[in-house]
């Protein structure tokens, strides 16, 4: 079956057209393009054979079916070349074939089953719903932030005749009660409301699913209590570093998004610019609400102008909401404070050797600027065992249509090992 076309150039102008016969897997330097979609993914090759006429020698065949010519087509070009291994057809063909096979698409829009409150304290009550199949494998979705919510476009990852798909707000969000509160809201709490809600839905174990601060968390609950996570698909990783921080919130992101940067650095005086989420925290937190709310809008529109590779209005005016702001720039702050509340700069990285057994896949933009691609490396090299899955043409939201691909992709291929 004919799948694609390749176009590269040599080192004197001259240009190779491969039409390729196999699908391929590619870790690094060639994006392939199926037809079907516009979908960019990553894979490697074989070395192309030495002898081939001014051929770039780091290039890898994509089959022993190349002509070459003096046009160029399209569908696949490159990226970066550089390759210190070999890899053979054999297993090319036999990634291609899961690749192949797998669901890429999001599933259509289900509506709960069921519904309900949980009192996690004598604070916090939180929201929670199910939908998809009430005899499925139960899958737990955690959002973002934290202080983000979830929405009903969160269920469409999940086929819903297989999953279970569980959907909770955490401690001061979405639907939540109380709305924005701050106390006995850390970490640790959130770690502990996911037990309380897998207990009181009677699920001895689930597949745990998060982006972003999501990815946080579900690493974090992961790696205290493995023993229920039969597996992880995780995006836009978000370890909480300090120099994850300081590159978002302190200027370095700025350099990318000057124009969406000015307005979240001209709220703050220049004398306090020292720590802007210091001088946020002071007032997110103040007595005046309307101070909360100004703050709150500026904090939550600098993150919604550079969640996706290109703009979209529709996120972009989430800012203007004030009730959601107010949670999501409230909550994200006193998180970002308190270092996460982890006793250690690199806690989720030290604890890795917890959750090596379970099988995960890391989804992450190449252009991601919320959460840049330095924290999904550092994860890939110390849990080299997770399938990592960089889309090259995908900043940080999980609706950009490679991301979601491959999120759903993720989840296919855990629901067909435990089919087996």
């Amino acid at each position: 079956m004919l799948i694609g076309k390749a176009s590269l150039s040599g080192r004197h102008g001259a240009s190779y057209s491969c039409e390729s016969h196999h699908i391929v897997r590619m870790r690094l330097g060639i994006k392939f393009v199926p037809k079907s979609n516009s979908l960019f993914t990553q894979y490697s090759l074989p070395t192309i054979p030495s002898s081939l006429p001014h051929f770039p020698r780091s290039l890898a065949s994509i089959s022993n079916n190349c002509t070459f010519s003096g046009k160029k087509t399209s569908s696949l070009f490159l990226q970066r070349v550089s390759y210190k291994t070999e890899t053979q057809l054999s297993d090319l063909m036999e990634s291609g074939k899961e690749i192949q096979e797998l669901n890429r698409n999001l599933y259509p829009a289900v509506e709960p089953y069921s519904t309900g409150f949980l009192k996690v304290s004598d604070i916090h009550t939180i929201y929670w719903e199910q939908s998809g199949n009430p005899n499925g494998h139960p899958v737990v979705f955690l959002h973002g932030g934290p202080g983000g919510g979830t929405t009903p476009s969160n269920r469409t990852f999940f086929d819903p005749e297989f999953y279970r798909i569980i959907l909770f707000d955490q401690r001061g969000a979405g639907k939540s009660t109380p709305h924005a509160c701050l106390e006995e809201n850390t970490t640790w709490d959130l770690i502990d409301d996911i037990e309380k809600l897998r207990e009181h839905l009677e699920i001895p174990e689930w597949q745990v699913f998060g982006g972003s601060w999501g990815s946080t968390l579900a690493l974090a609950y992961s790696q205290s209590h493995p023993d229920k996570v039969t597996g992880l698909v995780l995006r836009g990783i978000f370890l909480l570093r300090k120099k994850e921080i300081d590159w978002f919130y302190e200027g370095g992101a700025a350099a990318i998004y000057p124009d969406a940067w000015e307005p979240f650095r001209d709220l703050i005086p220049e004398n306090e610019r020292e720590s802007f989420v210091n001088a946020y925290h002071k007032r997110l937190n103040s007595d005046d609400l309307e101070t909360q709310y100004a703050a709150a809008r500026a904090w939550t529109k600098w993150e919604m102008m550079t969640a996706h590779l290109l703009p979209n209005e529709d996120n972009i005016k989430r800012g203007d909401d004030d009730n959601f702001s107010l949670a999501f720039a409230r909550i994200e702050n006193h998180y970002f404070v308190n270092k996460g509340f982890f006793p250690s700069d690199s806690f989720l990285l030290d604890n890795i050797d917890k959750i090596r057994h379970i099988n995960t896949t890391v989804v992450q933009g190449r252009y991601d600027v919320c959460c840049p691609m330095m924290s999904a490396w550092d994860l890939h090299k110390g849990f080299p065992e997770a399938d990592f899955k960089v889309v090259s043409d995908a900043g940080h939201s999980a609706n950009e249509p490679g991301i979601a691909a491959e999120l759903v992709a993720a989840n296919e291929k855990l629901k067909k090992l435990l089919k087996n």
